[in-house]
């Protein structure tokens, strides 16, 4: 094998690992994707995000189909907030070539190394909210969800019965959306943490169906500033393909190892890697 081949291995088996890892913590293989091609790969950033970018579509477009198939994701929920996202998704990506063209791509460091602290918080949020049993479904009618469709009902298979939602507190759903998208576009990553942050927590959908309506817009997002970075030439075949490869794989490893593994040592070790990479995306960031 060539240095290359060997190059190219080694980066599909870091996506491997990337996309088992972030699957099983529900927040996609991109998060750690970006980190680990700048830091272990030397690859710079504006090609990292090109890389992550098509693995996010990969992934999202691998997964979505199983969802809308069970009839958990909302499709109209989803395509509502897709307006928000994708026009933040090209806020974003316009900024980064902005910022790499102007030479100030260590600020796009320091903003990553901050989505992974707020990420490896998050994940422990949702720790303590599963210990509590904690659940806050929205089932009273919200009069601009009424009006827009934004409710629904899913059968959850654990508990053995239909559950019944709407939407509430739209506008600023919404917003978190559009933010969630402009992160996209700007890091690379499907902004699938905030997306859930804003469905979940804000408008009180069920988490299930937040983040099974998430895995289905974040491959949309990603789509939208794409053709942006493969027109700028951010995009390079050479090395988005073994690594949207790599995701996907470990994506799917990830969805059958969940079910065996126990959920807390997996958190522990998810949210130590997203800090040292949180750290070290900074410290390269900062100026010298």
């Amino acid at each position: 094998m060539t240095g290359i081949d060997v190059y190219i291995l080694l980066m599909f088996l870091v996506a491997i690992v990337a996309g088992l890892v972030g699957s099983m913590v529900g927040v996609g293989g991109g998060l750690l994707v970006v980190p680990a091609l700048t830091l272990g790969f030397g690859v710079p950033i504006e090609y990292a995000i090109g890389a992550s970018i098509i693995s996010t579509i990969a992934t999202s477009s691998a997964s979505a189909s199983a969802y809308v198939k069970d009839r958990i994701a909302n499709l109209r929920i989803g395509m509502f907030l897709e307006v928000g996202s994708v026009l933040g998704s090209l806020v974003g990506v316009s900024a980064t070539l902005y910022l790499v063209r102007s030479g100030l791509d260590g600020i796009i460091f320091v903003i990553f190394g901050l989505a992974l602290f707020f990420s490896a918080h998050n994940v422990v949020q949702n720790a303590r909210m599963e210990r509590r049993g904690e659940s806050m479904v929205n089932t009273r009618p919200d009069e601009l969800a009424e009006r827009l469709g934004l409710k629904g009902e899913y059968v959850d298979k654990s508990l053995h019965k239909t559950m019944p939602y709407v939407a509430t507190r739209v506008p600023a759903g919404f917003g978190v959306i559009f933010f969630a998208g402009l992160l996209s576009g700007l890091l690379g990553v499907g902004g699938g943490t905030l997306k859930v942050l804003g469905m979940d927590t804000l408008m009180r959908l069920p988490f299930k169906v937040s983040t099974t309506t998430s895995n289905f817009m974040i491959g949309v997002t990603a789509t939208a500033s794409t053709g942006i970075l493969y027109v700028s030439g951010y995009v390079n075949v050479l090395l988005a393909a073994p690594v949207a490869l790599g995701v996907v794989v470990g994506s799917m490893a990830g969805a059958k190892v969940l079910a065996r593994s126990k959920p807390a040592s997996l958190r522990v070790l998810f949210v130590l890697v997203l800090v040292i990479f949180g750290a070290e995306m900074i410290a390269m960031g900062l100026p010298r």
